[in-house]
């Protein structure tokens, strides 16, 4: 079995960076990463990726040749890519013998709630190549400082959540900069844990735009209670607690965790309905270790 992560969210939510980081920590931890680029707009990318869109097609090139804006452009390259899936297969198979995959999508969200081609592309290649994918759904920090932005964020979060059918993790990105738009109306906990948005009304009357609209917001309110699927985690990409914290998550989600465990069903359970803080049978150990081996090669560096 071959896991890893699909990475998508607004633009701006912080994806590259995500791919970026995630790819070096889990390096530094001892697994061999390929990231796969698949959003053909990104042409400048921080990391090294083992397979890039651009080589079979560039969203410059589809915008010139058919007239297209960035919105239609995007779609037509996520088509011409389902279409095409087999040139993804044959560069993805060298690579599932011993790598974890991060695939970096585009930010454009209609193609995660409402086409259905991006949700094509995934479920073929779970299919054909035996991959177990997590969503990691990125959201920016800041938009739980605007009452109206983060019900929208909800709403976008449960939408993507009912239309990939994956497991889902949504991630609160920049958390470290939250401060720095202005103090939030509940505790953090709030935000994440997406408790009573009744509470939220109070904040949305006291703006003239949202107050019309607070039987439309009431109803939206509901229909994500309603569904009760909706949470979040946080993230600092630049702290290693934070990013550790995440992975036990994703790798509990996608069932990396019980990858290498040769044991009875009932010890699969007691891992499986488990606190997060499991000792990673020993992977911990050798995280530090590549820690500890890191900030020693910092240190050299500096001097």
């Amino acid at each position: 079995m071959v896991f890893g992560q699909v990475v998508i969210g607004p633009p701006g939510s912080g994806k590259t960076t995500y791919c970026n980081g995630m790819s070096q920590f889990l390096t530094l931890i001892g697994r061999k990463v390929a990231v796969i680029n698949l959003d053909p707009a990104n042409d400048a990318l921080p990391y090294e990726c083992a397979i890039n869109i651009e080589d079979l097609i560039k969203l410059s090139d589809v915008m010139n040749e058919h007239s297209l804006g960035p919105n239609g452009g995007l779609i037509y390259c996520m088509d011409y890519l389902e279409k095409n899936i087999d040139w993804l297969e044959s560069k993805l198979k060298p690579l599932l013998k011993d790598h974890y995959l991060l695939f970096d999508f585009p930010g454009q969200v209609e193609l995660f709630f409402l086409h259905s081609n991006a949700r094509s592309v995934i479920n073929k290649l779970i299919k054909k190549l035996d991959l177990r994918l997590t969503a990691i759904h990125l959201v920016d920090a800041h938009l739980c400082s605007d009452p109206g932005k983060y019900i929208s964020a909800l709403l976008l979060s449960l939408s993507t959540m009912i239309h990939l059918e994956l497991p889902h993790i949504n991630v609160l990105s920049k958390i470290d900069l939250i401060e720095s738009y202005g103090k939030l109306a509940f505790n953090l906990e709030y935000y994440t844990d997406v408790e009573d948005l009744s509470y939220l009304q109070y904040h949305l009357d006291q703006d003239p735009r949202s107050a019309k609209y607070r039987k439309l917001t009431k109803e939206l309110c509901d229909v994500i209670e309603d569904y009760n699927l909706v949470n979040f985690s946080t993230l600092d990409i630049q702290d290693k607690e934070s990013v550790g914290n995440l992975v036990k998550l994703i790798d509990k989600s996608n069932g990396y965790i019980f990858s290498s465990i040769d044991s009875s069903a009932i010890e699969f359970s007691k891992i499986a309905a488990g606190p997060l803080d499991w000792d990673y049978y020993r992977t911990l150990a050798v995280q530090e270790k590549y820690m500890e081996e890191a900030e020693t090669s910092e240190k050299d560096d500096k001097m």
